[in-house]
Order: C-alpha cells, then sequence, then structure tokens
C-alpha cells in the first residue's frame, strides 16, 4: 500500500478490490452455469439421438424377422411345389404302367 493514501483511501482500494474479486466470482459462476446448461442440452439430444437408434434397431429386427418369415414361407412353398410335380410325377408313371399293362393285354387277345 501506498503510504501516502489515508486509511479511508486505503479502506476503499480495498473495497472496490474485493467488489471487483466478487463480480470476477459471478462471472465465473455465470460461465459455469451456461457451460453445464450446454452440457445438459447436448446430453438431452444425445439420449433423442439415442432413443431414435434405438427405434431403429427395433425396426430392423422387426424387418429382419418378417424377411425370415417371408424365406422360410418361401421354402415351404417351393417344397410344396417339388411335393406336387413329384405326386404329379409318379400319377403319369402310374398311368403309363396302367398303359403298358393294357396294351400288353390287348397283345393277349
Amino acid at each position: 500500500m501506498d503510504t501516502n493514501q489515508t486509511l479511508p483511501e486505503q479502506k476503499q482500494q480495498q473495497a472496490e478490490g474485493a467488489r471487483a474479486k466478487a463480480e470476477h466470482g459471478r462471472q465465473d459462476a455465470e460461465e459455469d452455469r451456461v457451460t453445464a446448461e450446454s452440457a445438459r442440452i447436448e446430453a438431452e439430444r444425445s439420449r433423442e439421438f439415442a432413443e431414435v437408434a434405438r427405434t431403429a434397431v427395433e425396426e430392423a429386427r422387426a424387418s429382419a424377422e418378417a424377411a425370415r418369415h417371408a424365406t422360410i414361407d418361401a421354402v415351404r412353398a417351393t417344397a410344396d411345389t417339388l411335393q406336387a410335380t413329384l405326386d404329379s410325377m409318379e400319377v403319369v408313371e402310374d398311368m403309363r404302367r396302367t398303359l403298358a399293362d393294357i396294351r400288353q393285354a390287348n397283345k393277349l387277345h
């Protein structure tokens, strides 16, 4: 402290210094509050993005399950078609044998 200053001037300078420190502290607190609010907003956005991603994953799973069922249905339909073809071929073979038997019987008469 300057020894040329009177006690009231020294007290006034100390008070101004304390006010300046207090103001600086308030500014720091306000900056911290703004930073915390920004972090809260970003966290909320992240939660929203995570929810959208979760929903997309659930939809993708449902689509995959539907595709799996469609594939199973297609395989079953193919198997049914093949079985019907086989059944038709057996009928044709039976008809061929029957026709051959009839021809053989006609040759005997």
